[in-house]
């Protein structure tokens, strides 16, 4: 029974997010440079979150597109020589 309860926690638990943790230390004056390094970080990885899903969408529409225009008359066309 132990063993099935460490089994649902693992379950439960997984997610495919990365988990960030913030301790707040405060400081006097502000260390704007980690703040801002600590923004840019969290700025790019927001922005390629969001260009790996566009590109999966764009490959996704090319695909459903190719299975229905995608058609070729095969050899010598649909000439009527």
């Amino acid at each position: 029974m132990a063993h099935r309860q460490r089994n649902q926690k693992k379950e439960h638990g997984a997610t495919d997010a990365p988990r960030y943790r913030v301790r707040g230390v405060r400081r006097d004056p502000v260390d704007i440079s980690k703040l801002s390094k600590a923004l840019i970080g969290l700025v790019t990885a927001e922005a390629e979150r969001e260009a790996q899903a566009e590109h999966a969408r764009q490959t996704d529409d090319d695909s459903e597109h190719q299975g229905i225009t995608g058609e070729s008359p095969g050899i010598g066309g649909d000439s009527d020589a």
